[in-house]
């Protein structure tokens, strides 16, 4: 039975209030070319029965993610959830759950919200974190704001091997705000960036340097020198980890000399899902955590002097006067947060390493497995994590990655893409996901496309 809010009467009550007589006298402002002349060519409608047969029919023509070997990393990893995430984060108390507006009655919410919080300093080695971000570009373009509000300086150095989608977005932020933004470009023999342009590209008016660790090619970064590259010309440096499970084997952005650690939690709890949603993270040092933004979470007492938690710091729009608000960050993202904080707790600290070096270790066999192949090399001398970049000879990596499609594997980014001095190149990555049979495979169908 169709749902129809309004009766003839309400409707005619409703024209009756704008000023019209009828429906087509409210549409009457929009050009005649653009309205339809005859009833639309929808099929006749179908009983519930009948809709859910024709729907599961439709559904069997679907492949899934289980019928392809996926080798797609750049920014977005295929990593194992365990059931147990879905299991607690389906419980109706977390699945409703929204802003903890009431802290009398979202002490639930808000220790989830605190211990993900404590998870992301841990994970990052910084003092504090907030609640959390939209995604990793949108922290990206945040953490720039939040370094100039902290230096009163305006101009910001983006690596060349920053995640291209990340230099675009904070671009976009910062659209309107003069020639800010510039970028050092990376060593094409190492795949990382270069310490010495760094320091060659700063001025005393630079507010910051954007570094990701491991870089868009899957490098290793010299995070220290780069470190102390900013800090002699009085800049912040901003570190970016796009694949947090990393973290598990190379050390946290803070033990290297980040002032601000920023991210993508993805990798933790939630699945690709064809696009997001993604978590984004950040973490700082305490003297910069006025100028955070977002929301952070707090652990106090109440009045019996128990635990309890509260909302210790909010500086969006909504809460303080707009001039003084440090974002406009509409909510945090609980779900997600809290489905990347029962995967990190499941994990451990030891199992997180485990599963880094199980990352490490599998990228490595495939890395060598095509490198076997005749014409194929790697790109890059730097070490890796569980990404690395493939150079193809002279052949086009669109047409081998269509040639390995057919086959249902998919074969990485073509980095042409973004770098279009790469035009040989593509970006592979290897998590826990991908079995040694898979690997073999592709190696085997890369060398007879090829």
């Amino acid at each position: 039975m169709p749902y129809i809010p309004h009766t003839k009467e309400d409707r005619q009550e409703l024209l009756k209030a704008i000023g019209v007589n009828s429906i087509d006298d409210l549409l009457a402002a929009l050009p005649e070319e653009l309205r339809a002349k005859a009833a639309l060519g929808l099929p006749k409608g179908l009983s519930e029965q009948e809709l859910a047969k024709n729907l599961k029919e439709l559904s069997l023509k679907n492949s899934t993610v289980e019928d392809y070997s996926s080798f797609l990393g750049a920014g977005a990893y295929n990593h194992y959830i365990p059931s147990i995430v879905d299991s607690l984060i389906s419980r109706s108390e977390f699945y409703t759950s929204y802003t903890p507006y009431q802290p009398e009655i979202s002490q639930g919410t808000l220790q989830a919200i605190f211990e993900y919080q404590t998870l992301v300093c841990q994970l990052t080695g910084m003092d504090v974190s907030n609640a959390s971000l939209y995604d990793g570009a949108s922290a990206v373009a945040e953490a720039v704001l939040m370094a100039r509000r902290i230096t009163g300086k305006d101009k910001v150095l983006l690596s060349g091997a920053l995640h291209p989608e990340y230099r675009e977005t904070a671009r976009t932020y910062l659209r309107g705000a003069g020639d800010h933004v510039s970028e050092v470009m990376y060593c094409t023999e190492a795949g990382t960036t270069l310490p010495d342009a760094v320091d060659a590209s700063l001025s005393g008016d630079s507010a910051c340097v954007v570094i990701q660790q491991p870089n868009f090619f899957g490098s290793i970064e010299d995070i220290p020198a780069l470190a102390e590259a900013a800090h002699r010309k009085g800049a912040l440096l901003i570190v970016v980890v796009n694949e947090a499970v990393s973290l598990g084997l190379l050390k946290s952005p803070g033990e290297l000399g980040a002032d601000i650690a920023i991210g993508e939690n993805q990798s933790f709890g939630n699945a690709l899902n064809f696009g997001g949603p993604y978590l984004g993270f950040m973490a700082t040092k305490t003297e910069f955590v006025r100028q955070m933004p977002g929301r952070i979470i707090g652990e106090t007492v109440d009045k019996h002097g128990k635990r309890a938690f509260c909302l210790t710091f909010s500086t969006r729009e909504q809460h303080i006067r707009r001039e003084r608000a440090t974002s406009n960050i509409c909510t945090n993202h609980g779900l997600c947060a809290l489905a990347a904080s029962i995967h990190m707790v499941s994990l451990g600290s030891v199992g997180l390493k485990k599963l880094a070096l199980l990352n490490l270790s599998k990228t490595e066999y495939l890395k060598n497995r095509l490198k076997e192949i005749s014409g194929v090399t790697i790109a890059f001398s730097s070490p890796t994590f569980n990404e690395f970049t493939l150079k193809l000879g002279d052949h086009a990596p669109e047409a081998v990655l269509k040639a390995l499609l057919k086959k249902r594997i998919i074969g990485g980014l073509d980095l042409k893409r973004f770098y279009p001095e790469l035009k040989s190149h593509i970006l592979i990555s290897a998590t826990e996901m991908n079995s040694k049979e898979e690997m073999d495979r592709f190696a085997a169908e890369l060398g007879s496309v090829i």
